[in-house]
């Protein structure tokens, strides 16, 4: 009887949290001032690899697009660890396409030295320099990417953070904003929506130009991203994208030096 009380319990916490999440928007991110007409940024999101973009970053690019603004999205390798890159770049921007990125707004790299892999270690000075290069080129004033950790703790996830924190210490006069994705602990992690609360609590704590919380009202449209990487797209990862808070939620940091 306790079991059955305790999954009553927790489905009702799981739908009480869905309606929060369909019926409640965002607050404005503190990537913008209070009482600001809001204006557009050219915002880069660095990640690793492709689906990287889906399975953590959905809320936060479906925020910046339907706030109008420019979502550049550099992807430091083609995911080819198992000899399937060219099919992952093509799925990127198919991927990318159904979160109103456009494929003149992606770039994938291939380079020798970025290979996807939990064995390959990238160059922090080649990462920054790459990134460094994007933002001029783009004229990137926002930049977002993972946090130390990298959600998964993927090597090449926390070297593209590295690399993003070498960039920051070598640049005096910082005219650019850099945020990071807050990982969470595996329970919160596998929590889905329910997280959105202890997301939403966390979040109040810090000063709003610090931390923000951005809730994915959308969480169908997350779904529909994930499923174009069709060669990723199995068993396992349908689960993860079902049952992971990063689907639902996403707190993002202001990045400290």
């Amino acid at each position: 009887m306790a079991l059955i009380l305790i999954a009553i319990a927790l489905s009702l916490l799981w739908v009480v949290s869905l309606c929060k999440i369909f019926y409640a928007s965002s607050p404005k991110a503190a990537f913008f001032s209070e009482g600001e007409v809001v204006r557009k940024r050219n915002v880069l999101l660095v990640v690793a690899h492709p689906d990287d973009e889906s399975m953590f970053f959905s809320p936060t690019i479906l925020y910046l697009t339907s706030q109008g603004n420019n979502v550049h999205i550099l992807c430091m390798s083609t995911g080819n660890a198992d000899g399937k890159g060219d099919t992952r770049k093509e799925e990127l921007y198919q991927a990318c396409a159904s979160l109103k990125v456009g494929p003149e707004q992606v770039k994938i790299l291939d380079h020798p030295d970025l290979q996807d892999g939990f064995k390959h270690i990238w160059r922090q000075s080649l990462v920054a320099e790459i990134v460094k290069k994007e933002i001029a080129s783009q004229a990137i004033d926002l930049l977002i990417t993972f946090d130390c950790y990298g959600v998964s703790g993927h090597q090449n996830h926390r070297d593209v953070h590295h690399g993003i924190q070498t960039l920051l210490r070598e640049t005096p006069k910082r005219s650019i904003e850099a945020w990071e994705l807050v990982s969470v602990s595996m329970l919160r992690k596998y929590s889905g929506p329910v997280d959105i609360w202890l997301s939403l609590l966390h979040t109040s704590c810090y000063p709003r130009q610090q931390m923000c919380c951005l809730i994915n009202g959308y969480p169908r449209k997350s779904f529909l991203a994930m499923a174009q990487h069709q060669s990723q797209w199995i068993w396992f990862r349908k689960l993860f994208v079902s049952f992971s808070s990063y689907t639902y939620v996403n707190v993002l940091k202001k990045m400290d030096v």
